[in-house]
């Protein structure tokens, strides 16, 4: 998407900007000769993620804007207060609040600690609350006053919690910010808006979940930073309140399909981009390649819209073959070799019609796999319904994409339970 200039001379604050979609919106808006305050918290470089607040502010001003980096946890009220008074110091004002900072931990209520609860709730929630808060004297001074939250629409559907409770508690409290201060602040000429992507991101966080892999199955930050840039640019009196989706945004802006498919990490992959968290999108609706079904009361169903390639009677599906059988043919498939390049041991929580436990050991020999408990302490533990189990070692679901749907739950080493997925590459021309 190409720039407008309608950003030039504009104060924008925005919060987890040394990295991923922060930075990318930053730059974006640089282009046009925008002011940019990097709030976040990396002044020195992170031993497993890239960038800085001074790194970040270096490709700003490279863009053609004017940054001014700040050390700032959103966590911290003095030091929310001290960076807004920087800025309003050296720029005159604020005229643009991004709210992308986020903590992210996927687990279930039990499996949740305190101390990551409190740590989402009080990044998410209550830090876009306590930025906004501490920035709206300034905007209601602006002419082109923004309030941009990076959280989902707000979607009371129960699959969107019983996984991960907490984090989307904590995700929907920066929705609420956006529902409640766009009406609260609509008469001072303040636009209020969340933006969401239709795919996943691939951003530091993503790959650290779900492992280097992500990248072929996730667009770029950019496609929220432009996408991000239009909204920035309306009338902050006809756009507010409002749940914006990434592509639709840059559809309505008229970006061709070619010019969206451009944003794929791996354009060769677009047909297997994954879904992002919280968008149910009906059963007739395809997100580049994902047929996402939600019927009610039940969990997301993703599948990769392949079909078999043999049937079982006239127009019926060919049988999946049984969890033990799939075991049986993962054991015939093992390998020093495998076993070299993962080093880890997985349980698996099979639900449904064949319920039980099984596991693959792959930390010394050729491995080993089977019904019951590891001889070995498991790496990571994964649950699934075995209709699931079959889909995703035949190569029809993607576990990267079974995680982020919600079909896959992982308690353990997110990292070594995704190389699973060479396992799985090896088995699909056999299941």
């Amino acid at each position: 998407m190409i720039n407008t200039g309608k950003l030039a001379g504009r104060t924008i604050f925005i919060t987890g900007a040394s990295r991923g979609i922060g930075k990318a919106i930053a730059v974006k808006a640089a282009k046009d000769g925008a002011n940019v305050i990097i709030a976040a918290k990396t002044a020195d470089p992170h031993p497993k993620l890239p960038g800085t607040i001074y790194s970040a502010a270096k490709e700003v001003e490279a863009a053609g804007g004017k940054a001014l980096p700040c050390v700032v946890d959103v966590r911290e009220e003095s030091q929310i207060k001290a960076a807004v008074d920087q800025a309003v110091s050296k720029f005159g004002g604020i005229d643009i609040v991004v709210n992308n900072a986020s903590a992210i931990n996927l687990t279930g209520t039990l499996e949740t600690d305190m101390k990551r609860y409190d740590l989402m709730h009080h990044i998410n929630t209550r830090g876009t609350f306590l930025v906004s808060k501490v920035c709206l004297p300034y905007l209601k001074k602006s002419s082109g006053a923004h309030i941009l939250n990076l959280s989902p629409p707000l979607n009371m559907a129960p699959h969107w919690f019983k996984d991960h409770l907490a984090y989307t508690m904590a995700k929907y409290g920066m929705s609420m910010c956006v529902l409640g201060m766009a009406e609260e602040f609509r008469s001072d000429k303040i636009a209020v808006n969340a933006l969401w992507p239709k795919t996943a991101i691939h951003t530091a966080a993503i790959e650290m979940l779900t492992g280097p892999e992500s990248g072929r199955h996730s667009r770029k930050p950019e496609i929220v930073a432009d996408a991000a840039y239009a909204i920035l640019c309306k009338d902050p009196t006809t756009a507010t309140g409002n749940f914006f989706i990434d592509e639709d945004v840059l559809r309505q802006e008229g970006l061709t399909q070619a010019q969206i498919d451009a944003y794929a990490c791996d354009p060769s992959n677009n047909a297997n981009l994954m879904p992002d968290f919280f968008l149910d999108l009906g059963p007739d609706k395809i997100v580049s390649g994902w047929n996402v079904q939600v019927p009610v009361g039940s969990t997301t169903a993703a599948t990769k819209s392949v079909q078999d390639a043999s049937s079982a009677g006239a127009g019926g599906a060919a049988a999946a073959p049984s969890v033990e059988a799939i075991f049986k043919a993962i054991e015939d498939n093992l390998s020093t070799e495998l076993v070299s390049k993962t080093q880890a041991v997985f349980v698996f929580h099979v639900t449904g019609s064949e319920q039980g436990m099984w596991y693959i050991d792959l930390k010394g020999g050729k491995g080993s796999a089977g019904k019951g408990e590891p001889s070995n302490a498991a790496d990571a533990t994964l649950t699934m319904d075995s209709n699931d189990f079959y889909k995703m070692f035949s190569g029809k679901l993607k576990p990267a994409a079974a995680f982020m749907t919600g079909k896959l739950k992982i308690s353990g080493n997110l990292q070594k339970a995704m190389k699973l997925e060479k396992l799985m590459s090896a088995l699909k021309a056999k299941l």
